[in-house]
């Protein structure tokens, strides 16, 4: 497969996840604000954006103006990436790499980056939930018609691996909010429905909602597919099968490999009691680890011929006084 075709599937892979995460994680603080007098909207709201990594204006926040900044903006400031511009991108990626998509998720992303204009005025006179609905239920149809048309090769190991690393980045992004806060502080509540996991939670724990057992199911439950261990595991088998070398004598092969391998290891083993005690510098791990293995998957798949400069660049005669290259 070539590199370019490879990338693009793995950033569609990732696009796509962030656009869901963020509408997720943006519905459920948009409908807390209208329906929680009590809570701060400004505090709120910015907490929102330095989870997204989306830097906040200087002047007061509420829903419309979290809302604008969050789904609708484009080119985001501060390295995070609104709803509308992740979309924007892997509709282009999609673009790029043609001969490797189905035109099913194809026409997919291409009719859902033609209705974001319309759907943003729809929202803007119904209230945001419209549009965020519509993210989420675009994304799961992307997701089921990739899973439905496309053949398990290394294409579409590429963009599986970029899903699942994309997912336990935001995951990390979600939890890093609420360090600090109380065990029976409501925001756990959110968490669970930012992650689309409060009702998979309830049935898991009977209804008993604390602290230490949100982490714990977040963190490390093996069945539901939006834990991190779950994703990690995911990306994990993804990138085996892109290697195929799962039985080398040596172990991991390769720095990706290894950077997976240690973050799933080190929540495979890990004591559930305790993970509250150390969740800032946990999360704050797993989060490198994901900027890590993005990078190491770039040097070893997307750029893996570097840039080299010519062979006698640095033994040339100066050029004589007063001359100069035209």
């Amino acid at each position: 497969m070539l590199a370019r075709n490879a990338e693009a599937l793995y950033w569609i892979g990732r696009y796509v996840e962030r656009a869901d995460d963020t509408a997720r994680i943006l519905d459920v603080t948009v409908h807390q604000l209208l329906e929680d007098s009590s809570v701060d909207p400004d505090h709120t709201s910015r907490v929102l954006l330095q989870v997204l990594g989306i830097d906040a204006p200087e002047t007061e926040l509420d829903v419309w103006s979290l809302t604008d900044l969050v789904a609708f903006q484009r080119k985001t400031k501060g390295g995070g990436t609104s709803i509308v511009d992740a979309i924007t991108a892997a509709r282009e990626n999609a673009r790029s790499a043609r001969e490797v998509t189905s035109t099913e998720t194809w026409e997919c992303l291409n009719t859902t980056f033609n209705a974001l204009g319309e759907r943003e005025r729809a929202a803007k006179r119904l209230g945001p939930h419209e549009f965020l609905s519509f993210i989420e239920g675009r994304a799961a149809m992307f997701a089921g018609l990739a899973d439905s048309t496309l053949s398990r090769d290394d294409g579409y190991r590429f963009m599986v691996l970029g899903r699942a690393i994309e997912r336990v980045d935001m995951t990390v992004r979600m939890l890093l909010s609420r360090v600090g806060d109380s065990a029976v502080s409501p925001a756990w509540v959110t968490v669970l429905r930012s992650a689309g996991a409060h009702d998979t939670y309830l049935r898991t724990y009977r209804g008993v909602l604390d602290a230490n057992r949100v982490v714990e199911f977040i963190l490390l439950d093996r069945l539901f597919p939006r834990s991190i261990f779950y994703s990690l595991k995911l990306a994990e088998h993804s990138l085996d099968e892109l290697l195929h070398s799962r039985g080398s004598r040596v172990g991991a092969t390769s720095e990706a490999q290894r950077l997976l391998g240690r973050a799933r290891s080190e929540l495979e083993f890990v004591r559930p009691g305790v993970l509250l005690e150390s969740l800032e510098m946990r999360l704050a791990g797993l989060q490198k680890s994901c900027f890590d293995v993005g990078e190491a998957l770039s040097t070893q798949y997307f750029h893996a011929v570097p840039w080299v400069a010519w062979s006698d660049a640095g033994h040339r005669d100066p050029l004589p006084a007063g001359k100069g290259k035209k």
